[in-house]
């Protein structure tokens, strides 16, 4: 009964592993297709990614999405690391009320949030394009940088600050050197996140760009209305270099593990040596 269930087990992963990966590798595989085919391989060819280096529009597309992307993910890192700083000092009934309204971006739907956006600009006269884009992306970032943040903050020694200005640092030297170091590894995960949710954001930006500003999100579903194999090229650029990084994150610290033991155990050996 046992061996049947783990069996049942084993075969459902592996229904579920190739649910999630099969498109992406069929994705990989068709984007090096001679034809315009999307269920026929013809042979191995580059042409689409020649075809899709040589689009501008495409091109332009890949740029903003990439600047867009980064500029959002360092301002809303900045600010939403301050504004959680701050508030791992500040009262409980401010603390609360701030929290809250940060929840609000996340828990509300993207087309609802996407509209007010778009109502919010065009009360203020403020003319779509890279600009309103780039405000939108900072928006729906910092709450998702600060619910990074603040669970590192509160497992912090309140008193780690006040210690250090004991010891003759300054504000700035308290807060750079002492405090942002401890809470580094939630920065970096907001900072992953934020970039993730501008890079794939689709919606939000369809309803505040203009001027002929538009992302990779965009621009795939202009192109998904008339088949055009460059998409697969497009989409396995983004895959591959994203799947290079989750390797690298996931193998570095294996590394760094085995590496530290085997200076330990070198260290131990030498120790009892002499």
């Amino acid at each position: 009964m046992k061996k049947s269930k783990g069996i049942l087990g084993k075969i459902f992963i592996a229904l579920m592993l190739a649910f999630f990966y099969l498109p992406i590798i069929y994705t990989i595989v068709f984007s090096f297709n001679d034809s315009r085919s999307l269920t026929k391989f013809a042979g191995f060819s580059l042409r689409w990614y020649e075809k899709m280096f040589s689009d501008a529009v495409m091109m332009d597309a890949i740029f903003y999405t990439i600047l867009i992307a980064v500029l959002a993910t360092a301002i809303s890192t900045v600010v939403g690391t301050i504004t959680a700083i701050g508030l791992s000092h500040s009262n409980k009934i401010l603390k609360t009320l701030v929290t809250q309204i940060n929840d609000l971006p996340i828990m509300n739907p993207e087309i609802v949030t996407g509209i007010g956006l778009l109502m919010f600009f065009s009360l203020l006269g403020i003319e779509k394009g890279l600009v309103t884009m780039l405000l939108a992306h900072v928006m729906f970032c910092i709450p998702y940088v600060m619910l990074s943040v603040m669970p590192k903050l509160r497992s912090l020694d309140p008193n780690i600050a006040d210690a250090a200005l004991d010891l003759g640092a300054t504000p700035w030297q308290a807060l750079t050197k002492v405090i942002v170091p401890q809470i580094m590894p939630g920065i970096a995960a907001g900072a992953l996140i934020a970039f993730t949710m501008s890079f794939d954001d689709f919606i939000i930006s369809y309803f505040v760009t203009g001027n002929g500003v538009q992302n990779i999100s965009i621009l795939v579903y202009t192109m998904s209305k008339r088949i055009n194999p460059s998409i697969n090229a497009l989409s396995t650029i983004i895959i591959i270099p994203v799947t290079v990084v989750l390797i690298l994150i996931n193998i570095l610290p294996i590394i760094k593990e085995k590496r530290e033991k085997k200076k330990l155990k070198k260290a131990r050996e030498e120790a009892l040596a002499e």
